[in-house]
């Protein structure tokens, strides 16, 4: 029977999101893997793909249009035999939401009943088809993967899904060896007390009447907010409403980093390669994450999560927001090419071009406010992250030194905001102490 494209979730805070254009026409024939669609989310515009083959049997919303939430169909997708009236008779009565949606046993209600299975094939760009394995478990699999399977014979409670939420597509079943797959471990997404941020939640106050009723006879201009300006608003919010942030403060001596960078870039001068403190900082907190390993988690509802590698996540200022790029393995890159690395990021950032897996992760992240003067500031942890470092501008000061002498030294001062609830006091300043060492002794980086 036909089978409904859904409007995606193509990030992982996406709630609603612009059909912006459409790649394809009704009787277009497509293949899995071609672009369908151009879609506008919170934090970027992206192509959305094909997981079927089959025919555009009928577009159900238009390009342009605004506020499509996911999982909405938003067009038709035809196999092989099936025509239009095969459209007109599967739609003649209002289909139900899958949430709403009456169970025909007492087995399908109570699975029903599940997060799993309320969430099934959420982000997916088809409806997928339940059905039952040997043990009674609910298999997911596409039309097309269904076919394929009864015509080769195979038992697609064998079969691993490669698909969102573990939804058996055409490639696995074409690829199938009969083998019993392992029971997939629940994606984080699903922890029993793991709950998703929602993006139109705004932050709580006087409502948009109550405002505007207060500026009355006032001139003023009313500016629609848009999807990343939304999720913003509601992430920091939660934030801020959640997260037991505590603060802790250190002054670091820059004269040293910047005397040994000055020397470096003279010497990569003809790479065409210009480190940036900001860079020295990035490299210096992710060696303190190896250093202080109990500090490298993130809180993750009703558990914690110990991260091996040291993924950074870096705060880009954009039009209407910000982006959070992460760094992955940042402890094992060279200065040089976290550089360009972040310089990469940072552009496509800002040209909103970045894909989900580019800004999603990490356990750590840094927000810099230094280039714009600003001497310190308490930055706002970005959930899940266990910390943030705040980063001030480097200013000359009067020090005190080990001797006793007073005398002037670039200093720059840094916030580390920490949840208490994945790292305690002590292992705080444990962290911050490893960092201020990497940026006082910057060759010591470099071994």
């Amino acid at each position: 029977m036909p089978t409904e494209i859904l409007m995606p979730a193509l990030s992982p805070t996406m709630e609603e999101g612009t059909l912006a254009k459409w790649l394809v026409k009704e009787g277009d024939t497509v293949n899995s893997g071609d672009i369908l669609a151009e879609i506008e989310t919170d934090k970027a515009t992206m192509e959305f793909e094909a997981v079927d083959e089959g025919t555009i049997g009928k577009i159900l919303i238009e390009g342009g249009t605004e506020g499509v939430k996911v999982n909405t169909p938003i067009a038709v997708l035809l196999e092989e035999g099936e025509s239009a009236d095969d459209i007109d008779s599967a739609s003649s009565a209002p289909a139900p939401k899958t949430e709403d949606k009456a169970p025909e046993s007492e087995d399908e209600k109570a699975a029903a009943a599940t997060p799993a299975a309320a969430s099934a094939g959420a982000g997916a760009g088809t409806t997928p088809t339940a059905l039952k394995g040997s043990d009674g478990e609910r298999l997911f699999a596409t039309p097309l993967a269904r076919r394929i399977a009864a015509d080769k014979g195979l038992d697609l409670a064998q079969i691993k899904g490669s698909g969102p939420r573990g939804r058996i597509v055409k490639a696995d079943v074409e690829n199938a060896t009969a083998k019993p797959a392992e029971k997939a471990a629940p994606a984080a997404s699903e922890a029993p007390a793991a709950k998703k941020a929602d993006a139109t939640v705004m932050p709580a106050g006087p409502s948009a009447e109550q405002v505007i009723k207060m500026y009355d006879g006032r001139e003023f201009e009313e500016v629609k907010l848009d999807g990343m300006r939304k999720t913003v608003a509601a992430r920091l919010t939660e934030a801020k409403q959640t997260i037991p942030h505590f603060y802790l403060r250190r002054d670091i001596k820059l004269d040293a980093l910047l005397k040994f960078r000055s020397q470096l870039n003279k010497q990569l001068e003809g790479r065409g390669v210009k480190l940036s403190v900001n860079d020295f900082i990035i490299k210096a907190c992710a060696l303190a994450l190896q250093s202080v390993p109990d500090a490298n988690a993130v809180w993750a509802g009703d558990r914690m999560l110990k991260l091996k590698p040291s993924d950074v996540a870096v705060a880009v200022a954009v039009d209407g927001g910000l982006f959070t790029p992460v760094l992955k393995d940042a402890d094992m890159k060279s200065l040089s090419a976290l550089s360009s690395e972040m310089k990469d990021l940072a552009t496509r950032a800002r040209d909103r071009k970045l894909a989900p897996h580019e800004y999603v992760g990490g356990s750590f992240a840094i927000s810099n406010l230094g280039m714009f003067g600003i001497d310190n500031f308490d930055a706002v942890i970005n959930p899940p992250h266990g910390a943030i470092l705040a980063v001030g501008s480097g200013i000359k000061k009067p020090v005190v030194g080990d001797d006793g002498e007073l005398s002037v030294a670039t200093v720059m001062s840094v916030t580390l905001s920490v949840d208490h609830r994945v790292i305690d006091g002590a292992l705080g300043a444990e962290l911050l102490k490893a960092i201020v060492e990497n940026l006082e002794n910057p060759m010591v980086m470099l071994a």
